[in-house]
C-alpha cells in the first residue's frame, strides 16, 4: 500500500509545473478499513496537492483545486489509492489573464484500487483576453485490479482579442477482471483575430470478455477572422 502510494505521488509530483508562488499540501491515510479525506485548496498564483490512502476495505478521497490570479497560473494534483475499497481523486486548476499575460491550468488526477472502484476526474480552465495566452492541460487515471476504473478529463481554453487558447485533455483507464471507462473532453474558443486549439486522447484498457468503453470530444470554436484546429484520438485495448 505504502508503495503503490509513493510510486503515484511521485508520477504526479514528475509531471508537476514549476511554482511561481504559494502552495498547499494535504496528506491523510487510513488503516484496518478505515476512511482518508484530503482537501487541498490554494488561490492565487499557487499550486495544490492531496493526497489520500486506505487499506483493508477503507475509502480515500483526494481533493485539489487551485486558482491562479490575474496574470495566470495554476496548478493542482490529486492523488488517492485504496486496497479492496473506494478511490476518488478530483482535480480542478482555473487561471486567467489578461492584457497579454500567460494563463496556465494544469491539472491531474490519479486514482488506484486493488479489488475495488477508482473513481479519477480532472478538470483544468484557462482565460486569455486582450493578446493573452491560455492554456489547459487536464490528465486524468483510473486503475483497478479486479474491480471498476473510471477516468474523467476535461480541458477548457477561451483565447479573445488576439489571444491563444490551447486545450489538451488525456483520460486513461486500466482495469484486470473488471470494468473500465474513460472519457475525455477539450473545448478551445477563439473570437476576433484568435486563435484556438483542442487535443483529446482516450485510453480504455481492460481483459477479453470484460467491458472497457473510451468516448473523446475535441470542439475547436473561432470566429471572426479566428483560427481554430481539434483532434481527437480514441484507444480501446483488449488484452
Amino acid at each position: 500500500m505504502k508503495r503503490l502510494l509513493t510510486t503515484l505521488t511521485g508520477l504526479a509530483l514528475s509531471a508537476a509545473m514549476p511554482a511561481l508562488a504559494g502552495s498547499a499540501t494535504a496528506v491523510s491515510t487510513a488503516t484496518r478499513g478505515g476512511s482518508s479525506s484530503a482537501t487541498a485548496v490554494s488561490q492565487g498564483n499557487a499550486d495544490s496537492l492531496a493526497i489520500a490512502g486506505a487499506t483493508n476495505g477503507g475509502r480515500a478521497v483526494a481533493n485539489s483545486r487551485a486558482r491562479g490570479g490575474r496574470y495566470g497560473y495554476a496548478n493542482s494534483r490529486s492523488v488517492a489509492t485504496a486496497v479492496h475499497g473506494l478511490a476518488i481523486s478530483n482535480a480542478n486548476a482555473d487561471a486567467n489573464a489578461r492584457f497579454g499575460g500567460r494563463a496556465t491550468a494544469d491539472s491531474q488526477s490519479i486514482a488506484a484500487t486493488f479489488g475495488g472502484v477508482a473513481v479519477s476526474n480532472s478538470d483544468a480552465i484557462a482565460d486569455g483576453t486582450l493578446f493573452g495566452r491560455a492554456t489547459s492541460r487536464s490528465n486524468s487515471v483510473a486503475l483497478s485490479t479486479f474491480g471498476v476504473a473510471t477516468s474523467n478529463s476535461r480541458a477548457v481554453s477561451r483565447g479573445y482579442l488576439g489571444g491563444h487558447a490551447t486545450s489538451v485533455s488525456d483520460s486513461f483507464s486500466n482495469t484486470a477482471f473488471g470494468r473500465s471507462s474513460s472519457n475525455v473532453r477539450a473545448i478551445s474558443d477563439a473570437g476576433y483575430r484568435a486563435r484556438a486549439s483542442a487535443d483529446g486522447i482516450g485510453v480504455s484498457i481492460s481483459r477479453r470478455l470484460h467491458r472497457s468503453r473510451a468516448n473523446v470530444t475535441a470542439i475547436s470554436r473561432s470566429a471572426r477572422f479566428g483560427h481554430s484546429r481539434s483532434r481527437a484520438v480514441m484507444i480501446k485495448i483488449r488484452r
